[in-house]
């Protein structure tokens, strides 16, 4: 995730350009502390973060933080994007996606599905594939996503969407079943496994996102500077690589490609969570 991007990312700007470049971890409230200290901190481009889905787009929306991801942060480059994985346990007696949502359509909410956390991507993603394939099933969140994998293995719940980095160890061992990714083109690391989109319903896309914001009010020369930079390493064959081993595939692109893929983004977000009606904590 962000901790592996940030430490790639530093490590080659050192190379391309010398910089001298520290990753920072600051874990906490889902990642989204890093992004309000960055948000606070002076606009001369010394100081990057690394935004994903959950501190850009989805905590925002379900949580009270101290920084604005729009107003706040200015994009300087999307970095990578990712798609969940929907899986079954090996031992389930569903073999594709199809299978799965016609057994949940014949009984409403009896089947369940374990994600990581209430308001997270999975649970996300989850919600907007009920809403477009027409069925229910029982939501159970868990603490991170070993533990859903976990019971999804054990029999306790019957599907699990997961990342790919998360799933990785499991699929290798044959242990849960891929039944489809939710971006719209397939991944190159599940190469055999259809998207949801191919599965008959086109208008379905859900991935993670990863890109490099600043605070706001950097200049514009600086910005673009970073981009370029950013892009020259995206294009590199190590560093394409290097993301591939987690699921991520590159996405070089403006700072205003970013832009508009975080505000559709919080735009889907914003209308799921109303539709399902999912809880924000005051």
């Amino acid at each position: 995730g962000t901790d592996y991007i940030a430490r790639l990312l530093g490590n080659k700007l050192h190379e391309l350009n010398g910089w001298s470049v520290v990753p920072e971890n600051r874990p906490g409230a889902g990642t989204a502390l890093g992004l309000a200290e960055a948000a606070r901190a002076p606009a001369q481009g010394h100081d990057l973060v690394i935004g994903q889905t959950d501190n850009v787009t989805l905590i925002p929306l379900l949580m009270k933080v101290a920084y604005d991801p729009v107003q706040d942060l200015m994009p300087v480059a999307l970095v990578a994007t990712t798609p969940m994985v929907l899986l079954v346990a090996d031992s389930s007696p569903y073999r594709t996606l199809p299978e799965v949502i016609a057994a949940a359509k014949d009984r409403p909410g009896h089947l369940s599905y374990g994600t990581s956390g209430t308001g997270g991507g999975v649970h996300i993603g989850m919600e907007m594939l009920q809403r477009d394939a027409g069925f229910k099933m029982q939501h159970v969140p868990y603490k991170g996503s070993a533990p859903a994998l976990a019971d999804l293995m054990g029999g306790h719940v019957d599907f699990a969407g997961s990342s790919i980095s998360s799933a990785a160890g499991l699929l290798k061992a044959g242990k849960v079943r891929a039944l489809a990714v939710t971006s719209p083109e397939r991944n190159p690391s599940l190469p055999d496994v259809p998207t949801v989109a191919e599965l008959g319903y086109p208008d379905y896309s859900v991935v993670t996102y990863y890109g490099v914001l600043t605070p706001t009010g950097t200049p514009a020369a600086v910005v673009e500077r970073l981009n370029t930079d950013f892009n020259k390493l995206l294009a590199r064959t190590d560093v394409r690589e290097a993301l591939a081993t987690q699921g991520l595939q590159a996405r070089p692109g403006s700072p205003q490609d970013f832009a508009d893929l975080i505000a559709a983004d919080i735009a889907k977000a914003r209308d799921t969570i109303a539709s399902a009606g999912i809880e924000i904590q005051q």
